[in-house]
């Protein structure tokens, strides 16, 4: 059954596409008609691309990796930053910073500062400080938790990229791209799609569009990771089952042994 259905995308506007003088003639496959001089996208093709992303997406989940979402523009931070924490995955909706992905140790570096800083402040190292260095080192930490905040538990290079606007996160899609990371995106008419594993073709300017895509998504998610959770208390279980019966095992052949050994001992 699709996660999503054509009513749905039509009522939160996703067919809207741009004006027919910006469009990119790579995205002709997923452009319906044109009308009043706007593209409209196919929905019918838009539900069928989500659902293939969303099966992508669990699956990713599922073995445990992390996805990054970005999103730096203004409709679709809210809405990002809300559904992506509540799959507890990372996200960049401030300034994207260059060579996240392609220099990716050096902004470990950057986020291990941050805990650092937090770590000398709880053990009361900065209370020896002059007011002018605690304010200094308080607006570097603010800082560094605007832009790196919601990426403090990445502790490795993320599976996947869920990019909402390809034209504008271009250097994220790029970097992926270089290191060989699928992206999955929200394509707009006017974007190229050639640099996306997952295309998902529907407006990317109005946040009702994303909202609605990012829920079937961030579903998909949530199942992979129950599932995950489901299978690993399994396996556990019968890891458990499988240790009983050995311990069992051992005993009773100790206690042969010491049988053995006593009827030596009476001959």
């Amino acid at each position: 059954m699709s996660r999503t259905n054509f009513d749905t995308l039509l009522e939160a506007g996703c067919h809207f596409g741009h004006l027919k003088r910006k469009w990119n003639p790579a995205m002709a496959p997923y452009i319906f008609m044109e009308r009043n001089g706007i593209h409209i996208i196919d929905l019918h093709k838009t539900v069928a691309k989500i659902d293939d992303a969303a099966e992508a997406l669990k699956q990713v989940a599922k073995s445990g990796k992390k996805i990054l979402f970005v999103a730096t523009k203004k409709q679709a931070k809210q809405c990002v930053a809300e559904k992506a924490a509540s799959v507890n995955m990372p996200y960049v909706i401030e300034r994207w910073p260059g060579g996240m992905l392609t220099n990716f140790p050096t902004i470990r570096k950057a986020v291990k500062k941050m805990a650092n800083i937090d770590k000398l402040t709880a053990d009361g190292t900065y209370s020896n400080l002059s007011k002018r260095e605690i304010l200094q080192i308080s607006r570097q930490r603010a800082k560094l938790e605007k832009n790196l905040g919601s990426i403090a538990d990445l502790n490795r290079l993320p599976a996947a990229l869920f990019v909402v606007d390809v034209m504008k996160e271009n250097i994220a899609v790029r970097e992926a791209n270089r290191l060989g990371i699928p992206v999955f995106a929200i394509v707009d008419t006017n974007s190229n799609p050639d640099n996306v594993d997952f295309v998902i073709p529907a407006n990317d300017d109005a946040s009702k569009s994303i909202e609605v895509i990012l829920e079937a998504c961030c579903a998909a998610i949530a199942e992979g990771l129950e599932e995950r959770k489901v299978e690993k208390a399994d396996s556990e279980a019968a890891a458990q089952q499988d240790d009983q019966p050995v311990k069992k095992g051992r005993h009773s052949g100790k206690a042969r042994e010491e049988e053995a050994d006593a009827t030596e001992a009476e001959a």
